[in-house]
């Protein structure tokens, strides 16, 4: 099985296993696993408490495996402030009922280290579409957090020498919104690490989101 931790959009592959971005308000429980959360990009402050009680009765469906996408943006207009306002409730949520997060995460990766300090959160945080350099990267996993790759990864060479700098029980694939699929993605890994990326991911899978 092949494990796609984030998506916006199902292949319902018979040999992937994908978690399919959703927000609280347009939920399809068609999909057969999916993960829910307010993008900084499409908060609402003024929806927020209708939000977070609608999303506590989503994380209880058996298909939902984790909250996000959610996190910081320091690139859009939004500020910090209020996009902490908005995360920080998630990541409660989160801890309450024991779902790993997927993060997404903008020129802000020391506000979500000292978030995850702050709060002193114990589930599982993961970066997606990680592309930064391999000082950002050590500096994450020193912090406990999980790094997700995608698109950057076949685009980009430099990422190669980081992914071979991690542990590999902290690493995850994705397509996002990418045209590659996941199978791509697999491929590059293995070419990179010279593992079997596939047991070494599902391993990851079992222990992150089916605990």
């Amino acid at each position: 099985m092949y494990y796609n931790i984030h998506t916006h959009h199902s292949t319902y592959h018979p040999e992937v296993t994908e978690l399919v971005n959703q927000y609280p308000d347009e939920i399809n429980y068609q999909n057969d696993l999916f993960s829910v959360g307010i993008h900084p990009w499409y908060l609402d402050e003024n929806t927020l408490d209708a939000d977070m009680e609608q999303m506590e009765q989503i994380i209880q469906h058996p298909k939902c495996k984790a909250i996000g996408e959610c996190g910081l943006d320091k690139r859009i207009e939004t500020s910090i402030t209020v996009q902490k306002k908005v995360l920080i409730p998630q990541l409660y949520l989160a801890e309450k009922y024991k779902k790993p997060v997927v993060l997404h995460c903008v020129a802000a990766y020391q506000e979500i280290i000292e978030i995850k300090k702050q709060l002193n959160l114990s589930i599982p945080l993961i970066i997606h579409g990680f592309s930064k350099n391999g000082q950002v990267a050590a500096s994450l996993i020193k912090n406990g957090f999980y790094l997700s790759f995608g698109k950057y990864l076949l685009l980009n060479p430099e990422l190669s020498i980081v992914l071979k700098e991690i542990p590999v029980n902290r690493i995850f694939f994705e397509t996002d919104m990418m045209e590659h699929t996941i199978f791509d993605v697999y491929r590059k890994a293995e070419d990179i690490l010279q593992l079997d990326v596939k047991s070494i991911i599902e391993k990851n899978y079992n222990r992150v989101f089916n605990p």
